[in-house]
């Protein structure tokens, strides 16, 4: 794979930024990098044939039955709001029914082109990527560096976007990211979380955590209250009346963020706007007089 190529999944993947170093300089028995004509690129030198274990069907985990008989109707599992028409729907189940291709052991070239079975490879392709992620998702765009090493169809988005029942797509900001379904509850919560997650979780609280603590610092002063009485009087014996803006609690730089730029910011906007309203000039426009067009005047009134 192209080193080029794989930094862009790298974050997701739990690698860390100097992984290409790294990488092969810790495990130079299984990984090497060599020069090719498209750029550096990482070989794999050695693998265990055990770790080519796809993941468990979602059916297979859970079937949810009291009684292990077949179904007499067919059913497909699709998450809570999601209606599809009954020719997708219908499609969807025939594609579960056909027989799982392993990922691992199966070549793009034993399947024609653009057929049910490339498709349900390129799917299971996928599928073992998302799950190889720290949080069950990715950006589609970081999919598509690897259609050729994966062996990917080029319509990827609508192939994903055709499987609700195993994939879900945001699309929110500028970039399409897709979702691992069965990694994640009726709550939209992960199952199972990695442990750099868990880091990751807990140093976000510290730092919102500080964030209220100086908020709540401010307020008191401001208010010459204790924090107590701001926290919903939580602590009545804690004072705050010699604080003071010179007073280095030290979480005057630690946790500052783009937020705080912003509320200086509003605190100008806010004096411009005093100053406009007293002038009683703010975005005030002279409307064009008719003479003016006639005579070949400007017509732009502001």
């Amino acid at each position: 794979l192209l080193l080029s190529k794989l930094v862009h999944l790298a974050p997701d993947l739990g690698l860390p930024p100097n992984f290409r170093s790294r990488l092969c300089n810790d495990h130079s028995d299984k990984f090497k990098t060599v020069n090719t004509s498209y750029g550096r690129a990482l070989e794999l030198v050695s693998w265990k044939p055990d770790l080519a274990m796809p993941l468990l069907s979602s059916e297979v985990q859970s079937s949810g039955l009291i009684v292990d008989r077949p179904l007499k109707f067919k059913q497909l599992r699709l998450r809570k709001g999601l209606n599809l028409k009954r020719a997708h729907r219908d499609f969807l189940i025939k594609f579960r029914e056909m027989p799982d291709v392993c990922p691992y052991k199966t070549s793009v070239t034993e399947f024609a082109k653009e057929s049910i079975e490339a498709e349900k490879r390129a799917c299971a392709v996928v599928r073992e990527v998302l799950g190889m992620t720290v949080e069950r998702r990715t950006l589609i765009d970081h999919l598509t560096h690897f259609r050729k090493e994966f062996g990917l169809p080029n319509k990827l988005r609508a192939m994903i976007v055709r499987h609700p029942e195993l994939f879900y797509v945001s699309l929110k900001g500028l970039r399409d990211s897709v979702f691992l379904v069965e990694g994640f509850d009726e709550k939209g919560m992960l199952l199972e979380k990695d442990r750099s997650l868990e880091m990751r979780e807990k140093l976000m609280e510290l730092v919102r955590e500080g964030k209220r603590m100086r908020r709540e610092r401010k307020k008191a002063w401001i208010n010459n209250t204790d924090i107590g009485e701001c926290n919903d009087e939580k602590d009545d014996d804690y004072e705050a009346d010699g604080y003071n803006d010179d007073y280095d609690d030290g979480l005057e730089n630690l946790f500052e963020s783009e937020y705080s730029d912003l509320e200086d910011d509003d605190d100008e906007e806010s004096s411009v706007l005093l100053s406009y309203r007293d002038n009683a000039e703010f975005w005030a426009a002279d409307a064009a007089s008719f003479s003016n067009i006639l005579d070949g005047g400007p017509m732009e009134p502001w």
